[in-house]
């Protein structure tokens, strides 16, 4: 045979074998040594830091339980990410998977996959307590921050009650920024999904300045991503969640993580379980948002 067709037909194999493994999450990873855990800065309880480069919360200990399984002897890194780098993070492969605070819907399903659901949030406001705020009409003519990526005041802008009211919008770059927004009097409200809303709070230097207000915009599943067409590690991901849920495990996580003093400041949440999840525990679906808000 040609050498010039040989090399050819090696250099292609070498391709093809690359890209399978890119698309074989646990192939990679054991390759390497090595799997990619994407974590948040500021959405507590679900992934938080508490400094010097260590991470935690309620997803952040589902994931590594999920990785010693399907990974055993692997090494965990551990790579902050955004509201907006997220998902390109985990398509070009940065992040094996992404342990946060990010909902499932329909056309992130385009870009990513979604494990099962383990967390359901409902999309509401946070102001300070001495506000006269307490509804989605009291925002006219107020100042509203959300976070860079999310998707906030989207809903708030499509929300029925919202259609005859103006407000001015403020960005911050993540949800701690947002959140600073507010307690600095740089915005009057912060909207965003309820348990971020509850961590940042309770985590603030006077947590009974600040209050949860107003109608939930939109009810969304918060799932674990990872990249798509890589079905066998979605697959292992969900099977660990699934055993888990039969096992109490998630229940006694949830407990963990919501409704006990969690760290750094030995303060809880204080959020039972809704009844949502609830229901989900018995029926573990990966559904998008738009099934539970039709």
């Amino acid at each position: 045979m040609n050498k010039k067709i040989v090399l050819a037909v090696a250099l292609t194999a070498a391709a093809c074998g690359a890209f399978a493994q890119a698309n074989d999450t646990l192939a990679k990873a054991k390759s390497a040594g090595k799997v990619v855990m994407g974590v948040r800065e500021s959405s507590a309880p679900l992934s938080y830091t508490t400094g010097g480069g260590q991470f935690t919360g309620y997803h952040v200990e589902l994931c590594q339980r999920i990785l010693k399984s399907v990974l055993p002897g692997v090494s965990v890194e551990y790579v902050p990410v955004t509201s907006a780098n997220r998902i390109p993070l985990v398509q070009n492969g940065t992040v094996d998977i992404e342990c946060g605070s990010t909902t499932n819907n329909a056309t992130r399903q385009k870009d990513v996959s979604f494990a099962l659901t383990t967390y359901v949030t409902e999309v509401r406001t946070a102001v300070k307590a001495d506000s006269k705020i307490n509804s989605v009409a009291d925002l006219n003519n107020k100042t509203v921050a959300t976070t860079t990526g999310t998707t906030s005041v989207a809903l708030l802008r499509k929300n029925k009650r919202a259609q005859n009211i103006q407000f001015k919008e403020v960005y911050g770059k993540d949800h701690a920024d947002s959140f600073l927004l507010l307690e600095s009097g740089r915005a009057d409200a912060f909207v965003m999904d309820d348990n971020i809303l509850a961590g940042l709070i309770a985590s603030s230097q006077n947590p009974k300045a600040y209050k949860i207000v107003g109608e939930t915009l939109n009810v969304e599943p918060i799932a674990i991503m990872v990249r798509k067409d890589d079905p066998k590690f979605k697959k292992a991901v969900d099977d660990y969640i699934r055993g888990a849920i039969k096992a109490g495990e998630l229940q006694l996580l949830y407990t963990k993580w919501f409704q006990q003093p969690i760290p750094p400041k030995n303060t809880s949440v204080n959020l039972p379980m809704g009844k949502i999840l609830a229901g989900l525990l018995k029926a573990p679906s990966d559904a998008p948002a738009e099934e539970f808000n039709k």
